[in-house]
């Protein structure tokens, strides 16, 4: 017989995320804010139950994954009216893959040790593509021990998989992978508006740079719809603003100055103002185009 596990928050990221698990011989309780969501993998067959709550996820499993967009959003499912603290006793497992600050997850970590749970902070990275493919990276904070045991989900859902230590550890990790693939987007964009300005093929450029020490996984995997205008979102553009407010509170208390990291949340702030918060974030290029009077791809390159 599978192993039932819960599975809650079924966004851009959750849903592959399931189909990946239940494609892997689990058995899925499933629970989300926007019930369409519950009711399409309900409707692809057998593999998945809908729950009416996420309290009712937690006490039908021992192991409950969530996926979601915010601290918020976390605290609420753990400790909020229908949460699933009181449903997580001796021997349960929460394992967030959210990205939400250190503190939380911290909080949220302590929580369940009071009831005789434990939970693992398992942000990823790797955005809708790595989700649909299964080769997220996983960054766990946590104990060792539980990392082993989630070790087989992790599995399922992503290719590299690394314990970085103890709780909250994970979300620090992540806020450094959302400074670089932020950074990266900024100079990408830098990059191609550039090159396009002053006549060259952009799709030339990527090819260029891609094959030297300029290359990156952001040209590799976005560099063309970037030049394309497709920005339907993988990660929206205001999640990575969340992100970034992450890593810069964190660096705060830890006593780090990241410049470059609060001048690009800034123009990630700049894009949002001008409504572009739902796009993905690679659209931060059409905020250089913007600045240099000139869409990447017109006429005179």
């Amino acid at each position: 017989m599978a192993e039932r596990i819960g599975f809650i928050g079924l966004g851009i990221m959750g849903k592959p995320m399931a189909r990946n698990l239940v494609a892997a011989g689990y058995e899925l309780v499933v629970f989300s804010r926007t019930r369409a969501s519950v009711d399409d993998l309900v409707a692809e067959g057998p593999g998945y139950v809908a729950a009416g709550s996420a309290r009712e996820v937690a006490g039908a499993v021992s192991t409950v994954i969530t996926m979601l967009p915010d601290s918020a959003d976390v605290r609420d499912v753990v400790f909020g009216e229908a949460g699933i603290l009181p449903e997580m006793g001796d021997g349960d497992l929460l394992v967030d893959m959210s990205t939400i600050a250190p503190a939380t997850a911290r909080e949220v970590g302590t929580a369940l040790a009071d009831n005789g749970a434990a939970a693992l902070d398992a942000p990823v990275s790797g955005g809708d593509k790595g989700a649909i493919a299964g080769t997220l990276s996983i960054m766990v904070g946590g104990e060792a021990a539980d990392f082993e045991r989630a070790m087989p989900l992790f599995q399922a859902m992503g290719k590299t998989i690394v314990h970085v230590g103890a709780a909250g550890a994970g979300q620090v990790v992540k806020a450094c992978n959302q400074v670089v693939v932020a950074i990266a987007y900024a100079a990408v964009s830098e990059a191609l508006v550039l090159g396009s300005k002053a006549g060259v093929d952009p799709a030339k450029v990527i090819e260029v740079l891609g094959g030297g020490l300029a290359a990156t996984r952001v040209m590799e995997l976005r560099g063309a719809s970037m030049v394309a205008h497709e920005f339907d979102p993988g990660f929206r553009v205001d999640l990575h603003r969340k992100d970034l407010g992450i890593a810069l509170a964190t660096a705060r208390e830890a006593g780090v100055p990241l410049p470059a990291t609060a001048l690009v949340g800034q123009l990630f702030d700049a894009l949002a103002a001008a409504g572009g918060g739902d796009r993905d974030h690679s659209s931060l290029i059409t905020l250089f185009e913007g600045l240099a009077g000139h869409e990447v791809g017109s006429a005179g390159g």
